[in-house]
């Protein structure tokens, strides 16, 4: 798998720069848009919370865009952390591939 050696940006860094502050969103306003609690959204924006299929589609249907936009986001950044933390790598890498099917 290519991973580049360069950070990708959490969900939190994405929601906060790309699609709040241009809109002049407070995490009040979307948490209210969102018909979620304040402190979802504040975990959200914090990366203390991972973007689930049903926030995704929230997440989607709030700001136009698709479902998957928001999971291939989390996706990158968990993949980038396990890949870049030594002790999930080294987990990672005890894995045996399966012989070939004959």
């Amino acid at each position: 798998m290519l991973m580049t050696t360069r950070k990708p940006a959490s969900v939190g860094e994405i929601l906060t720069e790309e699609f709040m502050q241009p809109l002049g969103l407070t995490q009040a306003a979307l948490a209210e848009a969102m018909g979620v609690q304040r402190k979802h959204v504040n975990e959200l924006c914090n990366d203390r919370r991972n973007v689930t299929a049903a926030t995704a589609l929230i997440l989607a249907r709030v700001f136009g865009n698709s479902p998957d936009f928001w999971l291939n986001t989390q996706r990158r950044s968990d993949l980038w952390n396990v890949m870049n933390s030594p002790d999930e790598r080294a987990r990672v890498e005890r894995a045996k591939p399966l012989a070939k099917a004959a």
